[in-house]
């Protein structure tokens, strides 16, 4: 049960990409159908020359750098965290008397939240780089002519794929909060993660947003 408490977030967190993929399938979620936004975009903006589309581009990226910068900084503190290991081993004896909880245990957990924000970083630069490459296609589209289908097909298709990126480090985040259950009991982290599926389930595919958005792409 403790091993399972520590895998079962991070299993979980790659189970929803899975997940999302086939729900999609049936019911567009929040992402596909911005995706589409992110193309009306693309149009509007190969069409105009204002610095209002550099403004939104920088406005994507800044999040996007402040995230993994703060991954970074989480990576770090875990590091920091196996140094001081007997400590918090014996902090969450105090906290689950009745878990015969080794050391060992503690560092298998702490190395799969480690694994986690690693992958979360990771995602968090290749999103960084996709828009990059998407306000460089962007700044080289030629607003003096009409715009190539395909082009804006690339330009859009660059944006939507750096936010997808964007939100599967996101996830990490939410997910990571089953991981600091695991501290007060292997059971509280596998309820805790089931909560936070469902609710990210529910806010890509039924939220409140996501209708809303739907209903202005079908107007």
């Amino acid at each position: 049960m403790t091993l399972a408490g520590s895998l079962f977030p991070l299993l979980c967190w790659i189970l929803y990409t899975f997940l999302a993929s086939r729900i999609e399938v049936v019911r567009p979620s929040l992402s596909i159908i911005m995706g589409a936004q992110r193309r009306r975009w693309v149009e509007n903006a190969v069409r105009r020359e204002t610095p209002l589309d550099a403004i939104l581009s920088g406005n994507l990226m800044s999040a996007v750098a402040f995230f993994a910068s703060t991954t970074v900084l989480i990576i770090l503190a875990l590091f920091a965290v196996f140094g001081q290991i007997n400590s918090v081993v014996e902090a969450v004896a105090a906290i689950q008397p009745d878990q015969a909880l080794t050391k060992r245990d503690v560092e298998v957990h702490l190395a799969v939240l480690l694994l986690m924000f690693v992958l979360a970083f990771l995602s968090f630069t290749l999103s960084l780089r996709q828009f990059n490459h998407f306000c460089i296609m962007l700044g080289a589209a030629d607003h003096a002519e009409e715009s190539d289908p395909e082009e804006v097909f690339v330009i859009a298709a660059l944006n939507t794929l750096g936010a997808r990126n964007f939100n599967q480090g996101i996830r990490a985040y939410y997910f990571a909060l089953g991981m600091l259950a695991w501290f007060v009991s292997p059971v509280a982290s596998i309820a805790a993660t089931v909560l936070i599926f469902v609710v990210i389930l529910y806010r890509e595919f039924f939220s409140a947003s996501r209708n809303l958005v739907a209903r202005l792409k079908l107007d």
